[in-house]
């Protein structure tokens, strides 16, 4: 599998230049409003002063560290503001790399192809964990499958591109595998806003010095085009502060920073947010997943009901989950979606679905037409 040159792009071309309509289901940008909090935050801010159009702390603004620091219950210091989770995993990966033994990241199949991308940019050696039938992952499997050459350990949850979410005791379990394996734990919850059955615990819920959180406000607040993320990191006076520095290091010396009026937007969109913004999201989805099930349920698909996240998998009777079958579903049934060899070889013949688009109902309609 060629990690290195993501698929997602070249799908969503092919779609664009089609001579039809068709739905995009292929990325993750959600077709909702941002909090309008967001939107007035941005307009105050193009009144700032001039020092406020200059570098903000490398680290990120102080005001919204202490903001996501108080609402993970960590200590500021141990939060880096970063260019989207993207760079926070990115960061997280490469500091594990260099600090713990080994040269290995363990990542799970099926997997979002950017973590073993990433993980080859760094020069490591890839191996991969399948999950259950269910997509639930089993600790224990995690644990005979790392090894001496394990420096890190990379889950998301609530996962893409399953949508299976990752309870406490599961969480619990894959922290002391990382301990018990003198590795780093990174724990991507981007999608932490989007768990609709209760069940997603973060690995902030368990203290060690072999994890890591990383996040964005990209999926929760509709912004992927924003940048705006972070990673938090084991209390810097503990036996892994240095993490922090290695990241805050290497952040520099690649970006210099994060942009500053974005980091401001958000701080006020995090302060003047209600937790009714983000319920009407959840519910928006539950909506739509329950309209494309129903409509692959009747096309006589097996398929994923996801736990938490936007996506939805499927596999189609003698259709399988190939490029080739994806450029004709955008042909001949107006639907673009994304391979499932795309996110590993567990689930290579199926075909994953972002319902972030207000035409779920049409793309299930046309999928059930195609495979009646």
């Amino acid at each position: 599998m060629d990690y290195e040159t993501p698929q997602f792009f070249r799908v969503m071309r092919y779609a664009r230049e089609a001579d039809r309509d068709v739905v995009d289901m292929v990325s993750g940008n959600p077709d909702w409003d941002p909090p309008s909090a967001l939107r007035e935050g941005l307009k105050a801010y193009a009144d700032s002063p001039t020092e406020a159009f200059q570098y903000p702390p490398s680290v990120g603004l102080r005001d919204l560290r202490e903001e996501i620091a108080t609402r993970r219950g960590v200590a500021t210091g141990q939060v880096l503001v970063t260019n989207g989770a993207g760079e926070a995993n990115h960061l997280a990966m490469a500091a594990g790399l260099e600090a713990f033994p080994g040269a290995e990241v363990l990542l799970v199949d099926p997997v979002y192809p950017y973590y073993p991308g990433r993980a080859s940019l760094l020069g490591a050696d890839v191996s991969f964990v399948p999950t259950e039938v269910d997509g639930q992952l089993d600790a224990e499997a995690v644990r005979e499958c790392a090894s001496a050459e394990t420096a890190v350990i990379v889950v998301n949850t609530p996962n893409n591109p399953l949508g299976t979410t990752y309870d406490e005791t599961t969480m619990a379990a894959l922290v002391d595998v990382a301990e018990a394996r003198d590795a780093l734990l990174v724990s991507d919850e981007v999608y932490d806003h989007f768990d609709y059955g209760g069940r997603f615990s973060s690995a902030l819920a368990v203290d060690s010095p072999n994890r890591v959180v990383t996040n964005s406000f990209s999926k929760s607040m509709a912004i992927t085009g924003w940048r705006v993320g972070y990673a938090v990191f084991p209390p810097r006076d503990g036996p892994s502060g240095d993490l922090f520095d290695r990241a805050r290091t290497r952040h520099m010396l690649t970006t210099v920073t994060g942009s500053r009026p974005a980091q401001a937007a958000v701080l006020a969109a995090l302060r003047e947010t209600g937790p009714g913004y983000y319920e009407r999201n959840r519910e928006r989805l539950r909506e739509r997943i329950e309209v494309f099930t129903a409509a692959l349920d009747a096309a006589g698909a097996e398929f994923t009901r996801p736990d938490g996240g936007f996506y939805v998998m499927a596999r189609f009777p003698d259709f399988a989950g190939s490029m080739e079958n994806v450029e004709r579903l955008v042909d001949e049934a107006g639907v673009a979606g994304m391979p499932g060899a795309a996110f590993g070889d567990s689930r290579a013949d199926w075909l994953r679905f972002a319902l972030v688009t207000p035409r779920v109902a049409t793309a299930a309609e046309r999928l059930a037409d195609y495979f009646e």
